[in-house]
């Protein structure tokens, strides 16, 4: 499939996610509750996308079929030109380790690991020697502005400077697609204004997509798009042509 989008300047670009009719439903006490009701969106390369709609809406469930870690009931997904019916077990584990990178609302860090150590984990599982990847670790805390913390340990750091460590940690396999869960919930207005900027100078790219599902209205100047969400649809998608840079 070779889905287009046009960008809110007018030029076409590829799209990195291509969803087409997309259905979940659950079971509940033996009912069934729908909470996809028929998605069609289209999420395209080179834009920070902003995923937004009240509690209950389907934004987790839509981000987690996107990301691969729940399987729609019914229609098509295509992520980064894949048909997600296609990826299952191992193949679906390796095409996210490859891909996608994650940042969530709360950091998710190691404990007992440096900042360093904790960005150089996804290198390591994929088998990068643990000194090469600690060391692209620390190059990438450099350019988030924390290269001077990064031997410190996550119980050290600000909530804002934990969250930069996730999404340095998020960026470190170069993914093509970043998919961030409520990155500022946890944050105070100033702090979450800094992750969000910083969100669009290190991670958007015209090669990788940037996803963020959020609450908080007081980032939505930072998207290329807002897509809002009712429930269990899209109920609207709006450019914006001068994002918040």
């Amino acid at each position: 499939m070779n889905a287009k989008s046009k960008h809110a300047r007018g030029q076409v670009t590829p799209a990195a996610v291509v969803c087409r009719g997309v259905t979940k439903d659950y079971a509940a006490g033996g009912s069934k509750v729908q909470a996809l009701r028929g998605i069609d969106v289209e999420i395209p390369f080179g834009e920070l996308s902003l995923l937004v709609g009240p509690s209950g809406c389907g934004k987790t469930t839509l981000i987690s079929i996107i990301a691969g870690l729940l399987d729609a009931t019914a229609g098509d997904v295509h992520v980064l030109g894949r048909d997600r019916r296609t990826l299952s077990g191992r193949r679906l584990v390796k095409f996210r380790s490859e891909n996608i990178g994650f940042v969530f609302q709360q950091y998710n860090l190691l404990p007992a690991l440096t900042a360093e150590e904790n960005v150089a984990v996804p290198l390591v599982v994929r088998g990068v020697p643990k000194g090469r990847a600690v060391k692209a670790g620390a190059a990438l805390l450099e350019t988030v502005g924390l290269g001077e913390r990064r031997r410190a340990f996550p119980r050290a750091l600000s909530g804002g400077e934990q969250q930069r460590v996730a999404i340095a940690r998020a960026l470190i396999g170069g993914p093509r697609l970043l998919v961030c869960d409520e990155p500022t919930a946890a944050l105070d207005a100033r702090a979450g204004q800094n992750v969000m900027q910083l969100i669009r100078q290190v991670a958007v790219r015209p090669e990788r997509s940037v996803i963020v599902v959020t609450h908080d209205h007081r980032v939505q100047d930072f998207g290329n798009r807002i897509i809002s969400m009712s429930d269990g649809r899209v109920a609207s998608v709006e450019l914006l042509s001068c994002p918040n840079r």
